[in-house]
């Protein structure tokens, strides 16, 4: 019997086994994922082969990255089929083509900023991209920050610092941006989205939901219309770790930060079909399946402490929506 997650319009069928992977790989964690214009799908994974591509229906078509990534962490494509790669392992932001090329790097690989300096970068986590095609970059894990480059790799202007209150950060684990150039920031350890102009001025923030990982904004022809998905990675400890009701779970959410519908997570991490273990990248394609990538070999043993790894671990889902 298929599983079914959310409700109303918002309700998906969770598609077994959907990735066909050759044989002998697997992706490790699965630290983001996005759709191109012919919804070619691109797996940025932690195993052997980073970049990992497959058309809608699972079919493995290329792969490529092998070396050059230490630690996957973000991607996101534009509306020409540009990729943006962020590696939070080598410190780097990488502008690439479909197949690899490198068009703009952003930082310098392997040499990290002064931990919480505000320099970029140290352990850079996501970008985005404001309707001029200025690049907005998270920053991160050893920083507070989100810096500003120019289309052309220019440094603009950076903001954050470290803290609790409107316009600072405890890790700023993903970035997105709508039509209109508004700017959200998942500040993962402070559950909240926050929302600013494309200047960094802060407008507002979003606080119903438990440690925001992944974040895509959908495309929308109307503000009104404007829905989010964001991934909560759960309760982060012993203590907490199987309470009900916390996820890990993926919510979408309208303009304002209002929830429509949450997508399991009533009942703990596990990799059961329906649950999730690490919800942290997230795409959608033209159809508006969902597909949601998952640091699973990160997060298992902290979730299952007294349990092995399995063998090619589930780290990639898609959720196919019922019309």
């Amino acid at each position: 019997m298929a599983k079914i997650l959310g409700s109303g319009e918002h309700r998906y069928e969770v598609v077994e086994n959907w990735a066909q992977l050759p044989e002998g790989w697997e992706f490790k964690d699965v630290a983001a994922v996005a759709c191109d214009s012919r919804d070619r799908v691109y797996v940025f994974n932690r195993g052997e082969h980073p970049m990992m591509v497959f058309d809608r229906d699972g079919r493995f078509l290329s792969a490529w990255g092998e070396g050059q990534y230490p630690r996957a962490h973000g991607l996101h494509i534009d509306a020409n089929d540009i990729l943006y790669l962020t590696d939070d392992g080598g410190h780097v932001v990488r502008k690439c083509t479909t197949g690899g090329k490198v068009l703009l790097q952003l930082g310098v690989p392997g040499k990290p900023a002064p931990y919480m300096s505000g320099e970029p970068f140290h352990r850079c986590t996501h970008t985005a991209l404001s309707p001029k095609g200025e690049v907005y970059v998270a920053d991160g894990y050893g920083n507070a920050k989100v810096h500003k480059y120019s289309p052309d790799g220019k440094l603009l202007k950076s903001w954050g610092e470290p803290g609790t209150d409107a316009g600072q950060f405890n890790i700023v684990h993903n970035i997105v941006t709508d039509a209109e150039g508004w700017v959200y920031v998942a500040d993962r350890e402070n559950h909240r989205v926050q929302v600013f102009d494309g200047n960094g001025k802060y407008e507002t923030q979003w606080v119903n939901m438990h440690r925001p990982c992944g974040l895509y904004c959908c495309k929308a022809k109307a503000r009104a219309e404007l829905r989010f998905i964001i991934g909560e990675l759960g309760p982060g400890m012993n203590v907490n770790r199987q309470h009900p009701n916390l996820g890990p779970r993926l919510a979408i959410v309208d303009g304002k930060g209002k929830t429509l519908a949450r997508l399991g997570g009533e009942a703990g991490p596990g990799l059961e079909t329906g649950k999730f273990v690490a919800p942290h990248g997230l795409a959608v394609d033209s159809r508006g399946d969902i597909y949601v990538g998952e640091v699973s070999y990160t997060e298992y043993p902290k979730a299952f402490p007294d349990s092995k790894i399995p063998w090619r671990m589930r780290s990639l889902q898609k959720l196919e929506k019922i019309n």
